[in-house]
């Protein structure tokens, strides 16, 4: 990981956990004193969220925390779903034998995860089994548009994890993916993706209510 990449982890969680609060400004001096970096990764870290939509730019203000809502992460996982599960489908139908292997591979190491409690180990593998999944899709636009979907809703997914027993559960829900796709049965793979990612939407979402205070009612 980037320190980039780390410093939009890290602003994402206090922004997830409240402890930036809607209408916050970030103040980049004081950012680059408590990571102990320049202002410039600090700048493009603040792009990145600005991109998230988790932050906007105001004019003569800088950026500030964006309010986020329930209507727009629900569309945001709608959105996510159907393009995970349109990969799963391909995957199934195109992966080549040794890319089958290297997601088989992937899946028997996040169990090893899973059994030794290792939720950070389990985070990276993760996005390394999607991955997997969407470069066996051999479709490079479709690629293209899931990962920049997925950029946009990473931070809320990731919260799945601080949910009791998600980590257990999305390992069950990745191997009935795996199934579909060692079959080579296309709509199995859909339909498991797409129940995958409904799954994670529920648990990221409502671990997000109760940080911000969101109504999902409506959701």
């Amino acid at each position: 990981m980037t320190r980039v990449e780390l410093l939009t982890q890290k602003l994402a969680e206090d922004i997830l956990d409240g402890r930036l609060k809607p209408g916050a400004k970030l103040d980049e001096q004081g950012l680059a004193d408590r990571f102990g970096v320049s202002r410039t990764p600090v700048r493009e870290a603040i792009g990145q969220l600005v991109a998230m939509g988790m932050l906007e730019k105001r004019p003569h203000v800088g950026a500030v925390v964006r309010q986020v809502t329930a209507e727009r992460l629900s569309q945001m996982f709608e959105v996510m779903a159907e393009l995970e599960a349109a990969c799963a489908r391909l995957a199934a139908e195109r992966m080549t034998a040794a890319e089958l292997g290297e997601l088989l591979a992937l899946h028997e190491e996040t169990r090893i995860a899973v059994e030794d409690g290792d939720h950070e180990a389990y985070e990276v593998l993760n996005r390394r089994f999607h991955n997997a999944i969407y470069s066996g899709t051999h479709n490079d636009m479709l690629v293209d548009t899931t990962l920049e979907a997925r950029r946009r809703v990473a931070p809320y997914r990731r919260a799945q994890f601080s949910v009791a027993g998600r980590v257990a559960a999305s390992y069950d829900e990745h191997g009935d993916v795996v199934a579909g796709i060692r079959r080579r049965d296309g709509e199995r793979a859909y339909q498991a993706m797409r129940a995958h990612i409904r799954t994670v939407k529920d648990a990221s979402m409502n671990y997000v209510a109760q940080t911000l205070n969101l109504d999902t009612d409506r959701s």
